[in-house]
């Protein structure tokens, strides 16, 4: 499938479909989509070993890459085929810390989008609604 001629949306559905491999970084920070539309995204993850910090907790870097992830997937679910975007702005508030091995789910909406720019919020919680951290960001758009 050329991933080239698909909008943003139809490239989010077929990564979550199967169909397009996700991409590399979840490999290491392991995100998968099990939910998508337009101008929202909602991903499965979950921090591993890999993420300790010398500190012995989940280092601040998982929850950053995971909602840099689902607010920036959030705005391209918005964008025409050809169109691409890259985050300008991350502000992230870590409420609690991130637990080992627990699945989260992370969720992102588009609260604003102009021609140049686009506007996500994210938030990363647990299944008990617990909240985690939250982050809002802020994409400039390539046309």
């Amino acid at each position: 499938m050329d991933h080239k001629n698909l909008s943003g949306l139809e490239l989010m559905e077929a990564v979550a479909d199967g169909q397009i491999p996700p991409a590399p970084i979840s490999g290491i920070v392991p995100m998968k989509i099990i939910e998508v539309s337009s101008g929202y995204i909602k991903f499965f993850a979950s921090a591993d070993k890999r993420h300790i910090n010398p500190l012995g907790g989940v280092h601040g870097g998982f929850a950053a890459t995971v909602l840099d992830s689902v607010t920036g997937c959030a705005v391209h679910t918005m964008l025409e085929a050809g169109v691409g975007y890259g985050t300008t702005d991350l502000s992230i508030k870590m409420l609690k810390a991130i637990p080992l091995y627990k699945e989260l789910t992370a969720e992102g909406k588009v609260i604003h989008l102009s021609k140049k720019i686009g506007v996500s919020e994210g938030t990363l919680k647990d299944a008990e609604d617990n909240l985690y951290a939250c982050a809002t960001a802020t994409c400039l758009i390539y046309r």
